[in-house]
């Protein structure tokens, strides 16, 4: 079997408009070397998981900075179990307090990337942490 790039997903969930930062990181992973689809503004964890599903990407990255974050990201992992599609790694990033972070983390949500995380330090744990579901 031939080895592909990683394929990852920039996702902004919900009614956030700001997608600046969400733009910057699909950029960096880009510039990585990794295969990036960026979904655009005001998806649906379904729109998502779909997306997602059909491009075959190896994880999910979402950003949310209008704190929607405790239904949004948990509701992606749920739709991605549900539609056996539950190895795709979902991390998120964002205006995300601390206290949210375990408890995204205890419903899935693989890591997250809060405000003054370094690109190459988001890049590097990527790297180390996820890998293509062919593999």
């Amino acid at each position: 079997m031939r080895d592909r790039k990683l394929r990852v997903m920039v996702a902004k969930p919900g009614l956030d408009g700001h997608d600046r930062g969400a733009r910057i990181i699909a950029r960096a992973f880009r510039d990585a070397g990794f295969e990036v689809v960026y979904t655009g503004l005001h998806q649906t964890p379904d729109s998502i998981v779909k997306a997602a599903i059909q491009e075959d990407v190896d994880m999910i990255g979402l950003s949310s900075l209008a704190g929607a974050h405790m239904y949004l990201f948990p509701e992606v992992v749920k739709l991605l179990k549900e539609n056996g599609a539950d190895d795709i790694v979902v991390v998120g990033g964002g205006i995300i307090p601390d206290d949210d972070i375990p408890k995204l983390k205890a419903q899935g949500i693989v890591e997250i990337f809060t405000p003054g995380s370094k690109l190459d330090d988001m890049v590097g744990w990527v790297k180390a942490n996820v890998k293509t579901r062919t593999d």
